[in-house]
């Protein structure tokens, strides 16, 4: 029988260290020893070390002036999580485990003043067998040791000498400054079992000829006496059940035909009815050893050529339910680049607002992580579909992964580690390598299946999740953008960028546009300053004008999205107000998204989407390609797009 405590319930603290100093402590309250910097304070599991400093009024406020900078030291110090688990929660247990989902990044796991195991990566969890290190008649203490994080992941460099398997985006990029995450970043269990219990459950749903099929497939541990039950129900009704003994179970796993379900549709193409799936471990005696749900959903997608592709194009027409369906959505980026601490309150806060705009894609973007359970139920429930990307981008210098056996090695395994937590979702539609890969020395050109790590990838999709699409990278085909010299010669099919208009939009801009002949569009935007209540909020000490390169209020993040000459380019003068340069900007960002995603959905299908680069702010950028703000306030280029977006196709209106 199997037992499961959320460790996150226990009053945790979190104390701050010179590197390798607490090792010399003997107390069991490390975190109380007068030798910590930062003597222990309450800490939120799970969650960042930053965020828990903030709290205690340690560390300034990030998000406001430079304040960011006065966070860097953070990285510098060995940081400890400690907590008591109780002896009431071990009596009788034959085998304990400790159970994170994730830890960012490397440490070490201390029981009672010894270490009991490291740990090292982001991307997959983290499970130890501490059977023998903990004492069952007196509470045992639980420390989780942080070491230094990688000095630098950020947005420019190399990406075929990256080794490390951390989240890149908080280290810089055009769109956050540094904020280094430390901590638990995902929920941690401690389990209690004496063998008999379901393992590596995979659940996968299917619609052949108009009915349901349910696969249900794991292994029973100590399986000898014990049965499989599985139910498929809809809310309480039960749809079916079935039942076979553990030993078959493990063997060929258990299949539910020929079940009379409602297709799950995406956002504004119809309903998105989801089913559960209960599967418990029984002995003869009918008691449970083991329970497990998920949620699911039944539908069909295929993916078809675009009219009048280039022959042996990939296709990019997405089929839902044999409905072609125009892909259009956002580029999804963290929440918070402290993104241990984002609620599911906080997802919903974003991710309702897009399906209302009309959007019904987003792709999860490889600068940072596999997105949080909840994330793909919020998607499941609105209709938005998933493109979801292997931890792999690109980095300026250059943009091929790595090659060597160790790396691609680690890769696999963080790649079926995705695929066996997020299968199961109607929403995920779509695997990819990575963000913006090229061939090591050719800039502009995608990697294709033939490198080592992503031919891969590839593997592990095909074996794991056939029924799935895996694309080698964003963007992908024989160019990576979108060159007007080489339009009508078949070289654009998935394409990144513009993501800036210079000049007239009316003229280069549109007559742009008009020429694309692109197959789909994974990235293109346009940028749009924040709000001027927003950018006078975080301004801190610094007055938010000029609004140029000369202030570094603007230069925070990146200098690619300040138009301060475009503006005086059109205007023959400088801005009057921060009010008037403000409204220009957003206005022109509004035009210009508004010109390029028309004139990509007026040629469905001959283009399968459009995804605009980027969807919300995770800082108060003064200003940024994002179309909703740090605050989740849409800005005015996401109602102008909302009304092409919830504007029907002209296949859709015939």
């Amino acid at each position: 029988m199997k037992k499961s405590y959320d460790l996150s319930q226990l009053a945790w603290t979190l104390s701050g260290w010179t590197p390798e100093l607490w090792r010399m402590q003997r107390t069991m309250e490390i975190g109380a020893s007068p030798s910590a910097e930062v003597l222990g304070i309450p800490a939120r599991v799970p969650g960042s070390v930053q965020k828990s400093l903030r709290d205690a009024g340690i560390i300034p406020d990030w998000n406001v002036g430079l304040n960011h900078r006065l966070c860097e030291w953070v990285e510098n110090r060995h940081w400890i999580y400690e907590t008591v688990i109780p002896s009431a929660w071990l009596e009788d247990a034959e085998n304990i485990r400790l159970v994170c989902e994730s830890l960012d990044y490397s440490g070490w796991i201390v029981i009672n003043n010894e270490t009991a195991a490291t740990f090292v990566g982001s991307h997959v969890p983290h499970v130890f067998d501490i059977t023998n290190r903990l004492r069952r008649k007196t509470d045992n203490v639980l420390r989780i040791v942080f070491d230094l994080p990688p000095r630098w992941l950020g947005q420019f460099g190399f990406t075929s000498r990256m080794r490390d398997w951390k989240p890149r985006f908080n280290y810089t990029w055009d769109w956050v400054p540094r904020l280094v995450q430390v901590g638990i970043a995902g929920p941690i269990h401690l389990e209690l079992t004496d063998g008999r219990e379901l393992n590596h459950l995979r659940i996968c749903s299917e619609v052949r000829d108009g009915v349901g099929i349910l696969k249900v497939t794991g292994a029973t541990g100590n399986a000898s006496g014990l049965s499989v039950e599985v139910r498929l129900l809809r809310g309480e009704r039960i749809i079916a059940e079935q039942s076979v003994d553990a030993a078959s179970f493990s063997r060929d796993g258990l299949t539910l035909p020929n079940l009379d379900v409602e297709l799950w549709w995406p956002n504004l193409e119809g309903d998105q009815p989801l089913y559960t799936v209960e599967c418990r471990l029984k002995d003869s005696s009918g008691v449970e050893h083991d329970f497990a749900a998920r949620r699911v959903g039944f539908r069909t997608i295929e993916w078809r050529q675009c009219q009048g592709a280039p022959e042996g194009s990939d296709p990019w027409i997405c089929v839902v339910n044999q409905k072609p369906v125009f892909l259009q959505g956002v580029n999804w980026t963290p929440i918070l680049p402290n993104w241990a601490d984002a609620t599911e309150s906080d997802y919903r806060q974003r991710l309702e607002p897009y399906r209302d705009l009309g959007v019904n894609c987003l792709r999860v973007w490889g600068g940072a992580f596999l997105e949080r359970e909840c994330f793909y139920d919020i998607c499941d429930e609105l209709g938005l579909m998933v493109w979801q990307e292997f931890p792999l981008s690109s980095s300026g210098i250059d943009n091929a992964p790595p090659e060597n056996e160790k790396s691609i090695a680690e890769m696999a395994a963080i790649a079926r580690s995705y695929v066996d937590r997020r299968a199961h979702h109607p929403s995920l539609i779509l695997w990819s390598g990575g963000n913006e890969l090229e061939v090591l020395g050719e800039r502009g050109k995608p990697i294709d299946i033939s490198h080592p790590m992503i031919k891969k990838l590839a593997e592990v999709c095909a074996q794991h999740d056939p029924s799935r699409r895996f694309v080698p990278t964003s963007p992908s085909g024989p160019s990576s953008h979108v060159d007007p010299a080489k339009v009508g010669q078949g070289q654009h099919w998935d394409v990144h960028g513009p993501w800036k208009a210079v000049g007239d939009l009316e003229r280069e801009w549109t007559e742009y546009w008009e020429r694309n002949d692109a197959l789909f569009c994974s990235e293109m935007g346009h940028p749009g300053a924040s709000s001027v209540e927003l950018i006078q909020e975080y301004s801190g000490e610094f007055d938010p004008m000029p609004a140029n390169y000369t202030n570094p209020l603007w230069r925070r993040t990146s200098t690619w999205w300040i138009e301060w000459d475009e503006f005086i380019r059109e205007k023959g003068r400088e801005p009057d107000s921060l009010k008037e340069y403000v409204e220009w900007s957003q206005a022109r960002q509004a035009k210009a998204l508004s010109i390029a995603v028309k004139s990509l959905k007026k040629r469905f299908p001959r283009c399968g989407g459009s995804l605009i680069w980027m969807g919300h702010d995770c800082f108060p950028c003064t200003a940024n390609t994002s179309i909703v703000d740090f605050k989740g306030k849409p800005k005015p280029a996401a109602l102008a797009l909302s009304e092409i977006w919830r504007a029907g196709t002209k296949e859709e209106t015939k």
